[in-house]
């Protein structure tokens, strides 16, 4: 089952859910140990593992940690912890011979707004993730997926976070979450035009931003813009797409025509 992009208190969350075929108590001790973590979960996992408890995330190649705190500790119902600001909660049910397992992830830093540009991205790793979950708990050898763009463009789309907007002032706006591609790397990519503005955080990653006064045909020019910015999430990522075609700009053009474009 995809994951959903839902709003939890005005901050977004993504939810995901899995049905395993494995008691709760099995599924508890995947998400929980960290020598079973290891096999599954994309950081190695030091873990506290009682109400308020530290939890420590040290990834491959890199040296230092992060810290977060346990927030729930309820075996083998509920583990909840948080993690640079965002919360991450794992509940696990009785389902028939097997169990549900409730995934939340609530991004929890800075503007809602731009921490939901990386809903595409993190709905893709954690997929990955469960899938690397399931198999561990099968016996099954699970091989990391090569087509990463795929994956996170699919949820871009179906999230709508590759739409543009128009401003109170008239100005188009897009704005687009290019996981951790180096700035100089994005840079070369860009046209050669005013409007394109690059950044990239510690904790959110690389962003493009494309801002122009908007034409009298607005709408085309949002699905021009569009385009242009599907193209270059790809490129970032040694994709080249084809042109869009004609029919797929029409269906793009009644999107904006029917939708509220001012941010």
């Amino acid at each position: 089952m995809p994951a959903k992009l839902l709003t939890d208190e005005d901050r977004p969350a993504l939810r995901l859910e899995r049905r395993l075929k494995h008691a709760p108590e099995k599924v508890w001790r995947a998400i929980t140990d960290p020598a079973e973590l290891a096999h599954w979960f994309p950081a190695k996992v030091d873990v506290e593992l009682r109400d308020g408890g530290d939890i420590r995330f040290t990834f491959p190649g890199e040296d230092d940690s992060t810290t977060g705190r346990v927030v729930t500790v309820d075996p083998p119902r509920e583990f909840t912890f948080v993690w640079n600001d965002d919360t991450l909660r794992w509940l696990i049910s009785p389902d028939g011979d097997g169990s549900l397992l409730e995934f939340t992830h609530t991004f929890g830093r800075g503007d809602p707004a731009i921490a939901k540009l990386a809903a595409g991205r993190t709905a893709a790793g954690w997929d990955v993730c469960l899938e690397a979950l399931d198999a561990r708990l099968s016996g099954r050898d699970f091989e990391q997926p090569k087509d990463w763009h795929a994956r996170m463009a699919s949820y871009v789309d179906e999230f709508g976070l590759g739409h543009g907007e128009v401003l109170e002032d008239g100005t188009i706006r897009f704005r687009r979450d290019l996981v951790w591609k180096p700035v100089d790397e994005v840079r070369a990519l860009l046209p050669d035009e005013p409007g394109w503005h690059v950044t990239q955080e510690p904790l959110e990653g690389t962003r493009v931003e494309f801002t122009e006064p908007a034409p009298d045909d607005v709408v085309a020019e949002l699905a021009r813009r569009h385009e242009q910015l599907d193209k270059l999430f790809a490129a970032t990522h040694g994709v080249e797409l084809p042109d869009w075609t004609p029919e797929h700009v029409e269906t793009v053009k009644k999107q904006y025509a029917e939708r509220p474009t001012q941010g």
